[in-house]
């Protein structure tokens, strides 16, 4: 049986690329097909991977990070590049996909299963927020009508997988309402062998960590510990790093990013972390939580199914810094005991992500969750 592998973009290790590395330990042979590879931006061990770059890695798009900001003006061409793959050889495609990769084209007799960490967020629920902050004027002018084709596509190239993987509950409702699918939910792994809890954390600070864009609202963080007077150490780097400074008094610190050894120490020592914006899951509180701290988290979105409000951390019912406060306020009051929080948090263990991947393609090489016939 040959496996082949599809992801969106690999620029920057994160959450998704995560999932692509957990595949590919289980099907170690599996070529990563892949819109750009950026091979300087990526850990070093990516590039003793057979990943295989569309010809969108042949047009003049700058460096690798540059590729990242002007992902946008090559949207068109998306379709076209997942679709240039010939995947004919392979009897299962798995692909991992938050925008273009479930569109891909298999054999009729292969098995195509795609792991959703969300439906394309600019093309549906996001879709006003993203052209709103479109900043060039032409170009932003003729967004809705790129924006309303890519939608079209975006639905049928949902139809396209045999079965389709949600990475949360919540993700599990956003597929059935723009996609009109039903999925099982498979939670993303996290390495809790690496997060792990240290003997005598210092808890001198609260942190937030994440990527500075709109939607994470650690604008929200920063404004209630403005109020509030504690140490917050904000950690990470995104267009809204200006912003953001501009907001903060001294108690609040920035940190650059934060190598994988250094986070988890930052994550072991903190009080709690700070998550005040709505994700699909969210891999970061997991990951704190695996190392025995709390997360006070808002109440909705994949945070409901990883935070225990009063067993593992706080949740928070409005995105306003009083609601934020007095979260705060909670956890203070709060006794913690560090072995239940990692307790949680082994729910979405590597070891069980294997294994709920394993049973998925058993069961629909098996005929009882793809649309076609078993497969022998």
């Amino acid at each position: 049986m040959k496996v082949a592998l599809v992801h969106e973009y690999l620029i920057k290790q994160g959450g998704s690329e995560n999932v692509v590395e957990a595949l590919k330990g289980l099907f170690p042979e599996a070529p990563i097909y892949t819109s750009y590879f950026g091979a300087a931006t990526m850990p070093e061990r990516w590039r003793r991977y057979d990943v295989r770059p569309s010809f969108l890695q042949k047009l003049p798009l700058g460096g690798s990070t540059s590729y990242q900001r002007r992902l946008q003006y090559v949207l068109p061409l998306m379709p076209a590049a997942y679709e240039s793959f010939d995947l004919r050889e392979f009897d299962v495609v798995i692909s991992s996909s938050h925008a273009f990769a479930k569109g891909v084209l298999t054999r009729q007799d292969a098995l195509h299963l795609s792991y959703i960490h969300t439906p394309t967020r600019y093309l549906w629920d996001m879709t006003w927020e993203y052209q709103r902050d479109f900043r060039v004027p032409l170009v932003g002018a003729l967004m809705p009508l790129v924006l309303s084709a890519l939608r079209t596509w975006d639905f049928q190239a949902a139809q396209r997988p045999d079965h389709l993987m949600a990475n949360s509950r919540y993700v599990q409702q956003r597929i059935a309402k723009f996609y009109r699918r039903p999925s099982t939910v498979i939670y993303p792994p996290v390495d809790t062998q690496f997060f792990q809890p240290v003997a005598a954390p210092s808890l001198d600070y609260y942190l937030a960590a994440g990527r500075f864009v709109p939607y994470k609202r650690l604008d929200l963080a920063i404004e209630a510990f403005n109020r509030l007077g504690l140490p917050l150490w904000v950690a990470g780097e995104g267009p809204d790093l200006g912003r953001l400074r501009a907001k903060a008094r001294p108690n609040v610190v920035f940190l650059p990013y934060q190598p994988p050894k250094q986070l988890a120490e930052l994550f072991a020592n903190c009080r709690a972390l700070i998550f005040p914006g709505e994700e699909d899951f969210g891999i970061v509180p997991v990951e704190v939580q695996a190392c025995g701290r709390p997360v006070v988290a808002y109440g909705r979105g994949g945070a409901t199914e990883t935070v225990a409000d009063g067993e593992s951390g706080v949740l928070f019912g409005e995105q306003t810094v009083e609601a934020l406060v007095a979260a705060v306020e909670r956890c203070e009051q709060t006794r913690w005991w560090p072995e239940r929080i990692r307790a949680r948090a082994e729910n979405f263990s590597q070891a069980r992500f294997g294994q709920a991947v394993r049973s998925c393609v058993a069961r629909a090489l098996a005929g009882e969750l793809n649309f076609g016939p078993g497969r022998a």
